[in-house]
């Protein structure tokens, strides 16, 4: 029997935006906060059970995962974009294209990326300045990972689609099974078998496995017209075009960042596996509230886009204004809130007094002002809602990027302290979010103007 849907579907077009937001952006948050809760119950068990090496390893090949799924993961984009459009504008062929497209993509290149993660895990980490008796387990917790990198894919792909038409109650239904098994297999794994990294990496990819089996399964059942149907799985070329116009800017920018941020991680190892272990365990919290804000980025960019479809610009400029508020409220509660209790929430992680006091000195120059970042995504996501892709790429890789990477080599040689290096993000984010408010102001004027 095929599943009743107006009860998940939001109409982003039309009535009150604020609560339309955020009907759309809670349940996204909590979806959001499960899937970190995968890499942090691996950093808090092998933490307890295992010990600092444990963790660093863990937590060092999070720039080098980011890195190399990104430009993968930013096709996603490209497929939220068109969803959200066509379901919008009612185009029932163009979204069955998509659907079905988008699916095939997602397992495809889970496949490549599994195999470009085995193979490129240890050189990558050598490159990154790895200490010794960190990098066998990084290596080791790299290539478990990445095998279930197909599986991954497709749960975001598929959940992509949900939340296009404004689903994101059931990506959160299934994840909180998913999470709960990935904690339960993680302290099986650890505790009882001793298998360390490889245990925390085995839970989390097959409580991945599960969230895409339920997201599959409930796209089978739907009772509209962008069911999934497996005999019409395949790659329509046009489709996949439109996708990578839209998410390859979106991909190659993730990948990018995450290029800088492996050069950050770069730095971080030069300071000792201890630094090392107290960066992982505050990066994990800062997690939380990165994910609460990309929430609404990627509200931003599902309202944007549906109702560009219908043409409603005067509402565009609604949406922006109110998520920027939306955004900011989020970054400042969240950050603060985080930073002020960081030394009761890094001793979830560990009791080592000094990985805790390395961990406070990154929250301080990152949770405080985090909602900046917040507001450079969001009006990325707005221009990217309008089908700019390249746009706001240049404008991330130039403002954030190019910046932090010039920082690395020039400010951060001349004073080498962790201080310095943390600067490096609340600057780029301002210097970005910026630019991006400038190019939005040009682009919706055109848009309005007809040209």
């Amino acid at each position: 029997m095929a599943i009743q849907e107006k009860n998940y579907e939001i109409d982003m077009t039309t009535g009150p935006l604020l609560p339309s937001i955020l009907k759309f952006t809670i349940p996204l948050i909590f979806s959001g906060i499960l899937q970190l809760l995968f890499n942090a119950a691996d950093i808090i068990v092998v933490g307890q059970f295992s010990g600092p090496n444990s963790i660093a390893a863990v937590g060092s090949t999070s720039a080098v995962i980011n890195l190399l799924i990104s430009a993968f993961m930013g096709l996603a984009v490209g497929v939220n974009v068109l969803a959200a459009r066509y379901f919008a504008t009612k185009d029932e062929i163009r979204m069955q294209k998509t659907v079905h497209t988008s699916v095939t993509l997602s397992f495809l290149l889970g496949i490549v990326l599994a195999v470009i993660g085995i193979l490129a895990a240890r050189p990558i980490l050598a490159i990154m300045g790895t200490p010794v008796d960190v990098i066998d387990l990084a290596e080791l917790y790299m290539r478990i990972y990445f095998a279930g990198m197909p599986v991954i894919m497709l749960y975001n792909f598929g959940a992509g689609i949900l939340r296009a038409v404004g689903d994101t109650k059931r990506p959160l239904y299934y994840l909180t099974a998913a999470g709960i098994i990935n904690i339960l297999l993680n302290l099986v794994f650890v505790i009882l078998f001793h298998m360390d990294v490889a245990g925390v990496a085995l839970a989390t990819i097959l409580s991945e496995a599960f969230s895409a089996l339920l997201v599959c399964r409930c796209l089978m059942r739907i009772r509209s017209f962008y069911r999934l149907d497996p005999h019409k799985l395949g790659i329509d070329r046009k489709t996949a075009l439109s996708i990578a116009k839209i998410g390859l800017p979106a991909g190659l920018q993730g990948a990018i960042f995450s290029l800088s941020n492996t050069l950050i991680q770069s730095s971080v190892n030069s300071f000792g596996s201890t630094f090392m272990a107290g960066n992982a365990a505050a990066q994990n919290l800062e997690g939380f509230v990165y994910i609460a804000m990309n929430s609404v980025y990627q509200g931003c960019i599902s309202f944007t886009s549906a109702n560009y479809g219908v043409r409603n610009f005067r509402r565009i400029r609604k949406i922006l204004l109110e998520c920027l508020l939306v955004v900011t409220v989020i970054g400042l509660t969240l950050g603060g809130g985080f930073y002020l209790a960081g030394h009761y929430l890094l001793g979830i992680y560990t009791s080592d007094p000094a990985t805790i006091g390395y961990g406070l000195i990154r929250m301080r120059y990152i949770c405080i002002p985090y909602f900046l970042c917040g507001i450079m995504d969001t009006l990325c996501g707005s221009i990217r809602g309008l089908g700019r892709g390249v746009l706001p790429m240049i404008v991330s890789l130039i403002g954030a990027c190019a910046f932090r990477i010039v920082w690395i080599f020039t400010v951060f040689q001349m004073i080498h302290t962790p201080n310095i290096l943390y600067n490096s993000y609340p600057i780029s984010w301002l210097l970005t979010a910026i630019t991006h408010f400038i190019c939005f102001m040009i682009i919706i004027k055109k848009e309005e103007r007809g040209i």
